[in-house]
């Protein structure tokens, strides 16, 4: 019987001998690259915690011990220890495992953690909580990235945690290098100086064993080198950095070693106070083409071969990939422009920027506030920003769109990658909210563009705009063919024109759905006439007066439909008298569960067949009036 099939729950970790974790491990990693390979996932995060993870569960006592993970997308090993293996090949499919911790799931999941840094606020509360209650006996660790590290937020709790040294945490580094790509930054470089100290560890401890077998001499030649060495540490490689905050330093641990793991945590267990654990890995471990992937070491895949690692469903041009090609022939004829990105360059389609512009990029890591805050800066001294952030990620830095860029009355572009619904990465990193978040920033101008033309021509629309944020923005996957408009009027695109009471206001990459369903209208006996309004903020008067001059108006937008574009629309038509009758069709519920995005949108009701059937609803309704 295979090993993993005897794992049913943490405590049988615990009776596995050092030969048979050894033969786990490498069973967990076949496991994960057979299982990944067909569903998708983040499979180089994982492949680099699999000793980490089985050192964790057999020195704490999950669930009674708290272990809290940061992101949450290196929880795959965790979940397969804690019972879910025979639920992994529905993994980020409909009704399947998340791609996260999830409390649904598990005992074992605290927090439906996927937004980085975040982790160890969680954990100074629940410790605070602890506190209160007197309860001493529960554990709390919480496993962050050298990468989340390079957000604000994880400082910020840092500090809380370091001030209450009666309140222990403890705080596992899983350190190897990379957010997403290779991590950034000055906190970066100080753990690069850490993790080269690691062979001067090893070679202490073989002089500690070697001197001890030479008697009271050996012992104090020892006492005098260790003394040197602590010198010559503290000035070279300052683990004093965590510890002037008031918190211990264990470390670098080889967090492939589960022996070394073990002892370092069962120290950290043992101290009664806030303590770091220094873990050195590797992303992508024990799977070549994800080790010799430079890219992100197979961060994030699709569906590929298991034994090549090459994808098996290539997507043709993606809305990213089609951004960054533009933004690179805008920046030879723009050099003012810049672009900026929070750790996650290739994702949002900037590496060709970065290497034709080394100089004009910038990666600020994980930390999408100070990205806008940066741009902010750059803008006031005359150059042009482009902030490419998926629209989950967007969210943390409302704060300084509104108050850094908007008040300034600032030329920086926000590019919404992701935006709308995602789908298989679960209800967190949907990009639902920001058609109803910027709706609400005085100035701002937002287009969301159908195809590859209106993207090329939004985009250096929005960088001809220098006194005021503009925000573009459109959704995973393929561009998919064009969408030609009949006519344009004052900014407007018609793309279908019929005679009839109808008027559908598609928004974005729904255009091509919405004329899929006015065809099926037709089909009904309902004519439509379909239109792009491609600047959905603020709305062309021309639409307003096409509304003006339809009975029904229906508008589609893969957001929220509070506080969206419809709502805009139906409340501009309100102010201005016109008594059409206006149906909203959106996101209804902010936090729609994983599955593809097409399932995701055919629950919101955002397909061709339901838009018609909205559509006719609505006829019918009016004409019963």
């Amino acid at each position: 019987m295979p090993l993993l099939e005897r794992i049913n729950e943490p405590a049988d970790l615990r009776q596995l001998s050092p030969a048979q974790l050894t033969a786990l491990a490498e069973e967990i990693r076949h496991f994960l690259v057979r299982h990944v390979a067909k569903t998708g996932g983040h499979l180089g995060p994982n492949l680099g915690v699999v000793e980490l993870t089985l050192a964790l569960h057999r020195t704490f006592d999950s669930p009674r011990d708290i272990l809290l993970w940061d992101v949450g997308h290196q929880a795959y090993v965790h979940k397969l220890v804690t019972g879910r293996a025979a639920e992994f090949s529905g993994l980020r499919q409909r009704g399947g495992l998340s791609g996260y911790p999830s409390r649904s799931e598990s005992a074992h999941d605290h927090i439906e953690h996927s937004h980085a840094s975040m982790a160890l606020s969680y954990a100074d509360g629940m410790a605070k909580a602890r506190g209160l209650s007197g309860d001493s006996g529960r554990h709390i660790v919480a496993v962050v990235g050298d990468g989340a590290l390079t957000g604000g937020a994880a400082w910020e709790a840092l500090n809380s945690i370091a001030a209450a040294p009666d309140r222990p945490v403890v705080i596992i580094v899983n350190d190897n290098g990379r957010s997403y790509a290779p991590t950034v930054g000055g906190l970066a470089r100080h753990l690069a100086a850490l993790r080269t100290h690691a062979g001067y560890e090893q070679m202490l401890k073989w002089g500690k064993r070697a001197l001890d077998g030479a008697g009271p001499a050996g012992h104090t030649v020892y006492r005098a080198l260790h003394a040197a060495k602590q010198g010559i540490k503290d000035a070279l490689a300052p683990q004093a950095l965590f510890e002037d905050l008031g918190l211990k330093y264990l470390g670098p641990v080889d967090g492939h070693d589960i022996a070394a793991l073990e002892e370092a945590l069962e120290l950290a267990k043992a101290c009664h106070a806030p303590v770091i654990v220094h873990c050195i890995t590797r992303k992508g471990l024990g799977y070549r083409p994800a080790e010799e992937d430079e890219t992100d070491h197979f961060h994030g895949i699709g569906a590929i071969d298991p034994l090549t690692g090459s994808q098996l469903r290539p997507s043709g041009l993606t809305w990213s990939a089609a951004f960054g090609q533009e933004l690179v022939t805008v920046a030879a004829e723009r050099p003012d422009v810049v672009a900026i990105t929070a750790a996650m360059p290739g994702s949002v389609g900037l590496t060709g920027f970065a290497t034709e512009y080394p100089a004009r990029f910038f990666d600020v890591g994980i930390a999408e506030q100070h990205a806008v805050g940066s741009a902010a800066g750059l803008a006031m001294a005359g150059l042009h920003p482009v902030v490419a952030l998926y629209g989950t990620f967007l969210n943390r830095a409302v704060d300084q769109v509104l108050m850094d860029l908007a008040l300034h009355r600032l030329g920086v572009t926000l590019v919404i990658d992701r935006a709308g619904v995602t789908g298989d990465d679960g209800p967190s990193h949907n990009g639902v909210w920001d058609l109803a978040l910027l709706q609400s920033v005085p100035g701002l101008r937002m287009a969301a563009p159908r195809d590859l033309p209106t993207l090329h021509e939004e985009l250096r629309e929005a960088l001809e705009v220098a006194d005021a944020p503009t925000a573009i923005r459109f959704p995973r996957g393929a561009v998919g063919p064009g969408v030609p408009p009949l006519r344009r009027a004052d900014g407007v695109d018609v793309l279908r024109e019929s005679p009839g009471g109808v008027l559908v206001v598609a928004v974005g990459a729904l255009a091509r759905t919405a004329l899929e369903a006015a065809d099926l209208c037709a089909q009904r006996g309902v004519e439509t006439t379909v239109v792009d309004p491609r600047w959905v903020k603020p709305l062309s008067p021309e639409l307003l007066r096409l509304a003006a001059r339809h009975q029904v108006v229906v508008t589609v937008e893969d957001g929220l439909r509070t506080g969206g574009v419809g709502t805009v629309l139906l409340q501009e038509l309100a102010d201005a008298g016109v008594t059409a009758d206006v149906r909203v069709l959106g996101v209804t519920d902010g936090f729609p569960e994983q599955g593809t995005r097409a399932e995701v949108l055919a629950e919101a009701g955002l397909t061709a067949r339901s838009i018609a059937d909205a559509v006719v609803r609505a006829v019918a309704s009016r004409t019963a009036a």
